[in-house]
């Protein structure tokens, strides 16, 4: 029996390929070289036997080997990088369509993007919204509506801001959904026939403590009678904002029940002082208990600067450092302030131990030797009366304006040439003067023209 020989070593076949690996020409059964460059088919190097690991989107994944039929695919060929150094596109498995067994196109998979939608190839997060497609908020489900008797609070109940269903409590909130209410004194507006006032917070205090009232009557002799009243609350007291708020409306109440009953408009700025005075000690009276719990609270307190006019008749009142000045309509005449300071600088002044300027640049200038409140030392109203021999106007104020304009001269070159026809617009430019210079206090302004006109006239 002959042995058997070793066959002789036969060349390699050529592998089955469709396109050169190099150039991707198509290729002829049975070529060994690439009829466009040439490339040797018998040296493509075997697929490796193990499965490489790639990197998808952060996470290691092991690739599967791809199927024997894989090589036939037309998968679409990336072009080189051009020489701008732009990167080559990248194909996403999306850009081409996908088919079954037999060679049929498959039809969409719900929750995947068609062929060209703009998604992330990392996360799928769509970028854009086409038009008529998904919305950009998805708004959230309305409420279920409340009952009738929830929806209409009784007449004269204060509704919340927000839910416009909820009755707002003492304590500042809505008791049906929770929502701070804004504070109505932070900024107030008014304007009643020819005068109007303007209370702002400022720009450094968190609340306002200034209060204002503003009327207006007649006399028994149906003459016209125009009421001021502006109340600064004192910080260092407790409850400042409720003392201010007390005085000015018993003072304002008070005048405007003894004018119309023929009480002389000083005699009756005295009675409205001392009525302010009452009001702000009513809040002191608070139980043993509070004051037990409490004892280094001191009294509510406020300080008040009022004034009636009449067509022949201007009258002044005040209590604490709150000031009322007089500028003429013509305005080569000099302007006056008609109010003294219940100050620590003004008793230095009075007591001739130092000159104005140097008393209001101490730091004790402002403290207050005056004020309405169960802890005052004596009350000492102030009233005044004056008989202009020309028209103007007479602007009463706190210190927060008259600390940027603390002459009178430099107040009625802030004050508008048409303040006594524009009173609501001249108090705001006063008040805007003071916040533009820093705005530091509470600001409160009253412009009340001289000599009252008659019922029925307003600003312009």
């Amino acid at each position: 029996m002959m042995s058997q020989m070793p066959q002789p070593p036969q060349p390699p076949q050529p592998t089955a390929l469709s396109r050169c690996p190099s150039c991707e020409e198509p290729l002829d059964s049975g070529d060994r070289f690439c009829g466009a460059c040439g490339y040797d088919l018998s040296a493509v190097p075997p697929r490796p036997g193990d499965s490489p690991t790639l990197t998808l989107s952060g996470a290691l994944v092991s690739a599967p080997h791809p199927p024997p039929e894989a090589a036939s695919v037309d998968w679409p060929h990336a072009p080189e990088t051009s020489s701008s150094g732009i990167p080559a596109p990248v194909h996403l498995a999306t850009d081409l369509p996908g088919t079954d067994s037999g060679g049929t196109v498959l039809p969409p998979v719900p929750g995947l993007p068609p062929t060209g939608s703009p998604v992330s190839p990392a996360t799928g997060v769509r970028f854009d919204r086409p038009a008529g497609g998904e919305p950009d908020e998805y708004p959230l489900q309305a409420p279920a509506p409340r009952p009738a008797e929830a929806s209409t609070p009784p007449a004269g109940t204060k509704v919340c801001v927000a839910c416009r269903a909820g009755r707002v409590d003492t304590d500042g909130y809505c008791e049906n959904c929770g929502h701070a209410q804004p504070r109505e004194r932070d900024h107030m507006e008014d304007e009643v026939g020819p005068l109007a006032a303007v209370t702002d917070r400022g720009l450094r205090h968190h609340r306002n403590e200034d209060a204002y009232a503003i009327s207006h009557t007649t006399l028994p002799d149906r003459a016209p009678a125009l009421v001021a009243i502006v109340c600064d609350g004192v910080s260092s007291a407790t409850r400042p904002d409720e003392a201010s708020l007390a005085a000015s409306r018993a003072a304002g109440d008070s005048l405007m029940a003894a004018l119309p009953l023929g009480t002389h408009p000083q005699q009756a700025m005295h009675d409205a002082i001392i009525a302010a005075s009452h009001a702000v000690n009513a809040l002191a009276d608070e139980s043993g208990g509070a004051r037990e719990h409490a004892p280094h609270q001191n009294s509510p307190a406020c300080t008040l600067v009022g004034s009636v006019v009449t067509p022949t008749l201007l009258v002044v009142g005040w209590v604490g450092d709150s000031r009322a000045y007089w500028v003429p309509l013509d305005r080569s005449t000099a302007p006056a302030r008609l109010t003294e300071d219940d100050s620590w600088a003004a008793q230095m002044v009075a007591a001739g131990l130092m000159n104005e300027a140097e008393a209001y640049a101490d730091e004790r200038a402002h403290a207050i030797t005056g004020w309405l409140g169960a802890d005052a030392y004596e009350l000492e109203p102030h009233t005044a009366s004056f008989k202009p021999d020309r028209p103007g106007v007479v602007v009463v104020c706190t210190d927060g304006l008259w600390n940027y304009a603390e002459a009178a001269d430099e107040l009625a070159e802030v004050l508008p040439p048409d303040a006594a026809s524009r009173p609501l617009h001249a108090a705001r430019v006063l008040v805007g003067h003071a916040l533009d210079g820093g705005g530091h206090d509470n600001v409160t302004v009253a412009v009340v023209p001289f000599p009252a006109p008659p019922p029925g006239a307003g600003s312009a």
